[in-house]
């Protein structure tokens, strides 16, 4: 590609990621924190291709400035003006680059107009739990019941044997996942830096479970902790379970990631 081409496809990109760092694109790929470093590369990458259009113009006025009369008068006595160059010479002038390259743009226009879902039940029960144990647990907030992230029920749950939560009724939302055998799990996506390297949390759901589960449902369910809990069979972590007195679905959140248990 020249250097124009190059300077597009740059433009292109930079673009692609300041439209997805505004938004709630760049959510589906990277962590929320990410965002000012996806602003400030995108930011570069448009200033660079303007600053490649720039440098060729300056480069091509240059050139046409600095071309002495006599060059263009011998190019004239040898043919050129007509046409009837030396091959060799014309064709160094006249190459194009192959159009496929073009089809660099394609993924760019596709992350443009198509926001892919966010994993959901069938990453969840194929890969095995990311559950591990905390350092510590914070002092549960006032109020009944309590607002709980589903990663920080399953780790009291699993390795503090429910003892931090004093048996209080939790709220906690997640994702509807079924198993083989059609026990439904509550699940949220964690993530170290990006949607490449999600794993699930899960927790197992008992009690009042409403009737028709389709996987994928984002839920919010009240309940009291259980000493229930399985092992994942994809590798063998701790899966623990909540005993459900209600739940409702909900929507999506805007970030259906959850970044809690690494911090």
């Amino acid at each position: 590609m020249n250097r124009q081409a190059q300077a597009a496809v740059l433009f292109l990109v930079g673009a692609a990621v300041l439209h997805a760092s505004v938004s709630d694109l760049y959510l589906r790929y990277v962590k929320a924190g990410l965002q000012p470093l996806l602003l400030a590369a995108g930011v570069v990458l448009v200033v660079t291709a303007l600053a490649t259009v720039w440098y060729e113009v300056r480069e091509h006025r240059t050139a046409s400035a600095d071309r002495p009369d006599a060059a263009r008068d011998g190019e004239e006595a040898h043919g050129y003006e007509d046409g009837s160059a030396d091959d060799t010479q014309g064709h160094g002038h006249t190459h194009r680059e192959p159009r496929i390259s073009w089809l660099l743009v394609l993924p760019l226009l596709a992350l443009i107009l198509v926001a892919p879902p966010a994993l959901g039940s069938y990453s969840a029960m194929r890969t095995g739990t990311a559950l591990q144990a905390p350092f510590g647990y914070a002092k549960l907030p006032a109020g009944d019941p309590v607002p709980l992230g589903l990663v920080d029920y399953a780790s009291r749950a699993a390795y503090d044997h429910g003892r931090s939560l004093g048996g209080r009724q939790v709220k906690i939302s997640g994702f509807l996942a079924l198993d083989h055998a059609g026990t439904p799990y509550l699940v949220r996506m964690a993530l170290n830096c990006c949607a490449a390297d999600a794993q699930p949390v899960k927790i197992g759901l008992t009690g009042r479970i409403p009737p028709v589960l389709r996987p994928d449902t984002w839920l919010e369910v009240t309940g009291t902790y259980t000493g229930k809990r399985t092992k994942d069979p994809v590798n063998g972590g701790i899966i623990p379970f909540l005993d459900v007195s209600a739940a409702r679905p909900v929507a999506t959140p805007r970030d259906p990631y959850d970044e809690s248990w690494n911090n």
